[in-house]
């Protein structure tokens, strides 16, 4: 098992909005743990407590008690801070430098020095797919754009260990495949990645594990494929020449979710229940199109799980 690059233990959050009103907790003592070279996707709903996490780990916040540390560092102090780049959610440039002043700029900032930042920021701009662009205006960049030049800045230093908050948010899909591969070349570079994101799907074709936070809890911890695997298993079913009583019977006896009646019916039933279910409709003089093993989402896995916990947002 890898090393763990980001530890998260016992971390409690309250604010206090003003004088003698009461703390509103936001974080309810999360534990969680990041391992070198992998794409951690960091999942909650708007509200659950991602960004004030993120915050606590970018040493921006403190916690009300527990702790955090990044590459066996505590957060507290500064010295990991030039491993780490960081892409915030809507990161502000100065729009009338280029791209390559704007990368110039942070990389100088970065202390990387001489002939070596102009060859890291040519690189990058190549690499990030701007090399076209390079010495455009940023005022005249798509977001889509913006967000290749930020993630090119937070790797002008090249740090061990990439944090994003929502880097896909408000992208086209050509944006959003574009800034996945991107993360995903972190990954091929030995980087490890840390996305802070909504976006189930992004998270379900790009991260190796996830942690699941709602109402500034961790519901989930683990690999992405294993929280998709603990979902109940079902399958589509169509069939036509269903007769209406049949149907009542399926969906009252099954839980059968039904779209459609008559020529063509379809039905999403549990993956147990598809024998009994065929015998059934088969028995009323059903005609049997096909059956489809129902492959479910991320998303949808990840709802139901909120939904069970009776938590939504933070509160």
């Amino acid at each position: 098992m890898a090393d763990a690059i980001v530890k998260v233990e016992a971390i409690v959050k309250d604010f206090r909005p003003g004088l003698g009103i009461r703390a509103k907790r936001v974080l309810h003592g999360i534990s969680f743990e990041v391992r070198e070279g992998e794409i951690f996707g960091f999942v909650g709903p708007n509200g659950a407590g991602k960004t004030t996490t993120l915050k606590i780990l970018m040493g921006l916040v403190r916690p009300t008690s527990g702790k955090a540390s990044v590459l066996g560092c505590p957060v507290r102090e500064s010295a990991f801070r030039r491993h780490v780049g960081f892409l915030p959610e809507n990161p502000y440039f100065y729009d009338f430098l280029t791209a390559r002043e704007i990368l110039d700029f942070y990389a100088k900032l970065s202390g990387v020095r001489g002939a070596a930042r102009k060859t890291r920021v040519s690189s990058l701009l190549e690499w990030v797919g701007l090399e076209g662009a390079a010495d455009e205006r940023l005022r005249g960049f798509s977001k889509g754009m913006l967000q290749r030049v930020g993630i090119a800045q937070a790797l002008v230093h090249d740090p061990k260990v990439i944090f994003l908050d929502e880097p896909m948010s408000g992208l086209d899909p050509i944006g959003r495949v574009a800034i996945r591969d991107l993360i995903l070349g972190l990954r091929a570079e030995g980087k490890t990645v840390f996305m802070n994101t909504h976006i189930l799907s992004d998270v379900e074709t790009t991260c190796d594990r996830v942690a699941i936070i709602a109402g500034g809890r961790i519901r989930y911890e683990g690999r992405t494929r294993a929280f998709l695997d603990g979902a109940e298993r079902l399958s589509d079913v169509v069939l036509a020449r269903l007769d209406a009583v049949c149907t009542a019977r399926l969906e009252q006896r099954y839980e059968a979710l039904v779209t459609g009646i008559g020529d063509r019916a379809e039905l999403r039933v549990r993956e147990k229940d598809v024998s009994a279910v065929l015998a059934e409709a088969l028995r009323a003089g059903a005609e049997v199109i096909s059956v489809t093993p129902y492959r479910v989402s991320l998303e949808e896995t990840f709802l139901a799980a909120v939904a069970s916990s009776g938590t939504g947002e933070a509160s």
